[in-house]
This record gives structure tokens, C-alpha cells and sequence, in this order.
């Protein structure tokens, strides 16, 4: 096999082991809906949160002693960190969970859905994002998006416009942090991922743990039951600690919207675990916008096949 050969199956290998990894993250978070379901009635908003973030925390910094890692010392690193956990966690857990108790899950689900929508604007408007927007990539966000419409159904658009405009338009500012997040994110390539994940997310809890104590005063709450305190803490390892060294690999391999197309993917997987977890109705419309959804994330993540170059004769150049 010439050498060549060799590079562009090496290629297509780490490119089908990051989309691997992104349908990975999307399943993860995914499933993150239904342990907050789970959580939510005995454990309020902001302490599920600054429990979610701060056991995230004190594991990956942990992990990156036990690896060697040192954090960076330098007072402008961890002010972007300050910013990175602000825009990918404490905010917009915050925003969701407050919206998600005036509007509809469904309704939530798709205004959530629309990270790769705002990541593409920023792109057009700025020019900022390490990859180049071209048709393909805008075809594959609009079909994700009516991928999403679809598996969500009719009834979950409904409401839009007419139910609860600020809880709407908490959920969508959410969706703006989590677009902006990955673009901000892009600083950081010169960090192992997990140092990077462990200075955010520590970042994070230092934002969440006094909101907390101020707004909920989570000492004076009746101890919440083991299954909500199992899911918090599933929240927390799986869904937040392990998900977030996935997140900050992919910036750096598949780029902002090729990330964040990972939004309709967990949109999927939501509706696909309510079907198999929770007994919810399965219907033909789910599949054919699951189908979608995976459509748009090959156009947004995967490169357009490259066109080989012909001489006069109508032989393969050689350049």
C-alpha cells in the first residue's frame, strides 16, 4: 500500500473514531434528561447543579493528578476557564433547568437543539471557528434541525411563541452559550483535554456553590431520597465529568459545529431512551427524523470527498 493509501486510511480511521465519540457524547447527554427528571423534585435547580458540577470537579482534577498533569498557573488562564465554565455549565444547567419548569420537555428539547444554528451565524457574521462554512455544512444544519422538528413531532412546536416567553427564551440563551462555548473553547488546544476540563468545571462550582447557598439554602432541605442522590451523582461522573473530556477533544478534532451537531443527535437519543426506559410511544415519525438528524451530522462532520484533478487527456494530474 503506497504511502499515500496509507495516510487517508489512517485518516478515515480518526475520523470514524471522533464521530464515534461525538455519538458517544450525544447518548450521554442524552440521557441526562431523564436523570434530571429524576432528581428534580427533591433536590432544587441550583443545588442539583452546584452538586453536579463541584463532584465533576474534585474528579477531574484528580484524575489530572493521578495523570501528571499540572494545572496552569497563570491568573489569565483561569479567567478564561472562569469564562469557559460560566458558557458550557453553570449557566446554561441553570437556564435550562428553571426553563424546563414553565414549558413543555419537548418544547425544550427543540429550542435546545439549535447550538449548530447559532455556531453557523456566528461563523457567517465573524468569520470566527477553525473550520470553513461552506453549502454542504449549512444543508446539514437545516436538516438536523428538521430532523429534530420531526422526532420531537408537532405537539412539541406547538407552544411556541404562546407558552411562558421567558422560559423560552431562557432555554434558547442556553442554546447561545452552548454555540459559544466550543468557539471559546478553540483557546485552550495547547491543554490536555482533561486539564482543561478539570480548570472549567472547578470554575464552574466556584459560580454555582454560593448561588446556591443563597437562593436555595440547600442545608434546610429535607434529605433527598437515594434515587435522586443516584442520579445526581450519575450526573455528575458520567454526564459531566467524563462527558466534558470527550467535549474538549472534539473541539479541537471536529471543530465548533461539527460539536455542537452533537445537539441533534442528543435529541434523538432522548426520544430513543424514553422509548426504551420510560415506556413512551414509539412512532414512524421518530425514525424518519432520527434519519434526518444523522443526515445533517454526516454533512456537518464529515469532509466532502476530495475531486481529483484531470489533464487535457483526461488523465489524473499529478501535482
Amino acid at each position: 500500500m503506497s504511502t499515500q493509501a496509507q495516510q487517508t486510511t489512517s485518516g478515515q480511521t480518526t475520523l470514524a473514531f471522533e464521530i464515534g465519540l461525538l455519538l458517544l457524547l450525544a447518548l450521554i447527554w442524552g440521557s441526562s434528561f431523564t436523570l434530571i427528571k429524576v432528581a428534580i423534585p427533591s433536590i432544587p435547580p441550583f443545588t442539583m447543579v452546584a452538586a453536579r458540577v463541584t463532584i465533576a470537579a474534585i474528579l477531574l482534577l484528580l484524575i489530572a493528578r493521578a495523570q501528571g498533569h499540572a494545572l496552569p498557573r497563570p491568573g489569565s488562564v483561569w479567567a478564561a476557564f472562569l469564562v469557559q465554565g460560566l458558557l458550557q455549565s453553570a449557566l446554561p444547567f441553570t437556564l435550562i433547568s428553571w426553563g424546563e419548569t414553565h414549558i413543555a420537555s419537548g418544547l425544550a428539547g427543540v429550542l435546545n437543539a439549535t447550538p449548530p444554528m447559532f455556531v453557523l451565524a456566528i461563523a457567517l457574521t465573524t468569520g470566527r471557528g477553525r473550520q470553513t462554512v461552506s453549502g454542504r455544512k449549512i444543508i446539514g444544519v437545516a436538516l438536523g434541525l428538521a430532523g429534530v422538528a420531526v422526532t420531537m413531532g408537532a405537539d412539541a412546536l406547538s407552544g411556541i411563541g404562546t407558552t411562558a416567553p421567558l422560559a423560552q427564551a431562557a432555554v434558547l440563551c442556553a442554546s447561545l452559550c452552548y454555540a459559544v462555548a466550543p468557539i471559546w473553547g478553540q483557546r485552550f488546544s495547547g491543554l490536555p483535554a482533561i486539564v482543561t476540563a478539570a480548570g472549567a468545571m472547578s470554575c464552574a462550582a466556584v459560580l454555582m456553590l454560593p448561588a446556591a447557598a443563597v437562593l436555595e439554602r440547600p442545608w434546610t432541605l429535607a434529605p433527598p431520597p437515594a434515587q435522586a442522590i443516584a442520579a445526581v451523582i450519575a450526573l455528575a461522573v458520567i454526564c459531566t465529568a467524563f462527558a466534558m473530556v470527550i467535549y474538549f477533544r472534539l473541539i479541537h478534532t471536529l471543530g465548533p459545529l461539527g460539536t455542537t451537531s452533537g445537539s441533534y443527535l442528543r435529541a434523538g437519543f432522548a426520544v430513543a431512551l424514553g422509548t426504551a426506559w420510560l415506556g413512551e410511544r414509539f412512532s414512524w415519525s421518530s425514525l424518519a427524523g432520527m434519519a434526518l438528524i444523522l443526515a445533517g451530522v454526516v454533512a456537518v462532520t464529515v469532509p466532502a470527498p476530495a475531486r481529483t484533478g484531470k489533464t487535457a487527456t483526461g488523465a489524473p494530474s499529478r501535482n
